[in-house]
């Protein structure tokens, strides 16, 4: 058995894993603010949302990416539940459900209620200043209209993975 100093360390870089995911729903649900959201990420950092919703290599073009989101996603609210996290010094991986309504704008800006439902699977690494994201891929379950559900139509038009 580890011990006592072995285990804390791993509670707590569990934690601040937990933390750095809330931080990116926060950032997510505040208009998608491109600046706070690259700072969670590593400079190589991969973001993988899949024919869905895009991939974005590195920092700058997640920042990127992230630039007009708020605009084909006015209203966001993640909910992340069900964390499984590994630790090995200072990569870690974690795994998470996600839950979301929000509100899907097409390109003439008619918004549209919608359900997100998908997994998340990360990996993070620790450098001097703490626990970043390293990748985030996104698996879609579905991403379809509030008013039919996913048993009428499972994905919105363009976007089924």
């Amino acid at each position: 058995m580890p011990d006592l100093e072995a285990r804390v360390r791993r509670l707590e870089d569990i934690e601040a894993i937990k933390q750095l995911k809330a931080e990116y729903c926060a950032a997510c649900d505040d208009g998608y603010d491109a600046d706070r959201l690259a700072a969670l990420f590593t400079e190589e950092a991969v973001w993988d949302g899949g024919r869905t919703f895009g991939v974005a290599e590195g920092r700058e073009a997640i920042r990127a990416h992230f630039r007009g989101a708020s605009e084909r996603v006015t209203i966001a609210r993640h909910q992340v539940m069900n964390p499984i996290i590994e630790v090995d010094g200072d990569r870690a991986t974690g795994q998470w459900l996600l839950f979301q309504p929000c509100t899907a704008a097409d390109s003439s800006g008619a918004e549209q209620a919608v359900w997100l439902a998908a997994t998340y699977s990360d990996e993070y690494a620790r450098d001097g200043d703490g626990w970043l994201i390293a990748r985030t891929g996104i698996d879609v379950a579905f991403f379809t209209p509030f008013d039919e559900g996913w048993a009428e139509q499972r994905f919105l038009p363009g976007r089924a993975p």
